[in-house]
């Protein structure tokens, strides 16, 4: 047999050999060794070959081949589609679609992420009859809290369609019903499908990065008076209304970018300012660039501060006082350093902006718009009184038939009574929890730090609700519901590294129960052990 021989010899050996050993190439160990050619020995030991082969003699100064690295051949595997990758296809049909576009040729005005978000809620039940997607099982308080929130909906929505209705309030009502199951469904893929903090932070970081896009067309229909809301119409898309995305407030136009109003583009823009500033820290820590998110965080906070509105500001201090009790002092006074900065610069882009702010606030006794939100409290009782636990029905109180509700808890109550406003609030109040769970439970300090961001996110939404009708919005809703969602992930992910540490920990003291018997027994068994290799018998 040749030399030759030998070789394929010892290369279908290697390739029969149980499939939980690692691959190599070529007879080549593991990645920690060092890779040889077939049929070589390692450095230390001679080469050994087949009985009847014929060893060829080789030099001691002679190179020895050796087979090329493995990693550096071969392609690295993509990742397939998971949950992270649709909820990703939603982030930006939500933020990037204007609020307004929605598809043609439908019974009912749904918008592209509308339609997104049905196609995860119908993943995310057929992927729970599998046990092989990587779909996570079990009861968290996120899911819990949907659940009890989907059936209180489908109670009002029972209720309210078992008398009758207007047929106008009744397609209104059917619209309602499928929003709540697809930002349910939405939440509840973002909980369940997606998997560890990677893919975690790929779906935040796709909401901060379309924010800050949103941000910068907010920032030329502020600056520029251009519009680029009208580019980004398509043909299967209609609007629904003809307003435009820009208003006016004392001497400046207020924007809405690609949302529905102003309040909403602001509020939108309070909550997802906290996860910029996360993902820059974070970069920081790392030493990784931080740059790009500094970037998104100036760009999406010069949005809020275009919306020009009122909501915007109460929600960023609510976020403010949220992450100020968690933040270490030195992150607090970077930051107040850099608000600072941050107003004086806006103050030179726009003069007169931070007036206007403070008139908003200094003359909120005599504003319009106050008064306005306060002087319907009387017509709000009277509507809930006729239906106090279970409502009217969700979506059948709208404008111009009925009176505006600035305020979605007065709306919740008379859409949905109070059984709909105290769900409500136990949802966005279990995510809140669930972000502040996850931090205690983690060691790591970006899940830490990103569970303290989460909790001061999803406390816009219940600031927010208190000045304008927060879930009439399309964007703030998608948005609240995805935050929600994450916070469930996150927790997932921090009770895995709990009980993987409970686990280690319990394991480590079971091996040293087992180890110090055999070291006593090792020992004794010396003593008793006689010179000379004999017994003691």
């Amino acid at each position: 047999m040749t030399t030759a021989s030998a070789s394929a010899s010892s290369g279908s050996a290697s390739a029969s050999e149980p499939a939980s050993e690692p691959a190599s190439a070529a007879g080549s160990g593991s990645g920690s060794e060092p890779a040889f050619a077939a049929g070589t020995g390692s450095a230390s030991e001679p080469a050994v070959s087949a009985p009847g082969a014929s060893v060829v003699p080789v030099p001691a100064d002679a190179a020895v081949p050796t087979a090329p690295d493995a990693s550096a051949s071969v392609p690295r595997a993509r990742r397939r589609a998971d949950g992270a990758t649709l909820v990703c296809f939603f982030v930006v049909a939500l933020m990037i679609v204007p609020a307004r576009l929605v598809l043609r040729g439908l019974p009912l005005s749904l918008t592209p992420a509308n339609i997104l978000a049905l196609v995860a809620a119908v993943c995310w039940l057929c992927a729970h009859f599998t046990l092989t997607l990587g779909m996570a099982k079990g009861r968290t308080p996120v899911r819990t809290a949907l659940f009890v929130h989907l059936t209180a909906m489908m109670a009002s929505y029972g209720y309210a369609t078992y008398g009758y209705l207007p047929s106008d309030e009744l397609n209104l009502a059917d619209r309602a019903l499928i929003l709540l199951v697809a930002g349910a469904g939405l939440a509840l893929m973002v909980c369940d499908g997606v998997r560890g903090a990677d893919r975690l932070d790929l779906v935040l970081k796709t909401a901060v990065v379309a924010g800050a896009i949103i941000a910068v067309i907010g920032a030329c229909q502020f600056l520029l008076d251009l519009d680029l809301t009208r580019y980004l119409q398509l043909p299967v898309l209609r609007y629904t209304s003809e307003d435009g995305f820009v208003t006016a407030r004392s001497d400046f136009r207020r924007v809405a970018a690609t949302t529905g109003h102003p309040i909403e583009f602001g509020v939108v823009c309070a909550m997802l300012l906290p996860l910029a500033a996360h993902y820059g820290f974070q970069a920081r820590r790392l030493g990784r660039g931080a740059l790009r998110w500094w970037a998104c965080a100036a760009l999406i906070g010069a949005g809020l501060m275009f919306s020009v509105s009122r909501s915007a500001v109460l929600s960023l201090a609510a976020v403010g006082i949220v992450l100020f009790l968690g933040w270490p002092a030195r992150r607090r006074i970077q930051t107040v350093l850099v608000g600072l900065a941050f107003l004086a610069l806006m103050r030179l882009m726009a003069p007169g902006l931070i007036s206007t702010f403070y008139n908003l606030f200094a003359n909120a006794g005599t504003d319009d718009s106050v008064r306005y939100r306060t002087h319907d409290y009387d017509v709000a009782a009277y509507e809930v009184s006729r239906h106090m636990w279970l409502g009217r029905g969700a979506g059948t109180w709208y404008a111009p038939k009925y009176q505006v509700f600035d305020n979605q808890y007065l709306l919740s109550a008379v859409e949905t009574g109070l059984i709909g406003v105290t769900v409500v609030v136990t949802l966005f109040v279990c995510a809140i929890y669930s972000g502040l769970r996850a931090r205690h439970l983690s060691a790591d300090p970006a899940t830490r730090d990103l569970g303290l961001t989460l909790a001061a996110c999803l406390v816009v939404p219940l600031v927010g609700a208190a000045t304008f009708d927060l879930l009439s919005f399309a964007t703030v809703t998608g948005l609240s519901f995805l935050l929600i969602g994450a916070a469930g992930s996150l927790l997932r992910t921090a009770d895995g590294e709990a009980a993987a540490r409970v686990a280690g920990h319990d394991a480590g003291q079971d091996a040293g129960t087992v180890r110090w018997p055999a070291r006593v027994g090792g020992a004794a068994r010396e003593l008793l052990r006689v010179p000379g290799g004999a017994s003691g018998r």
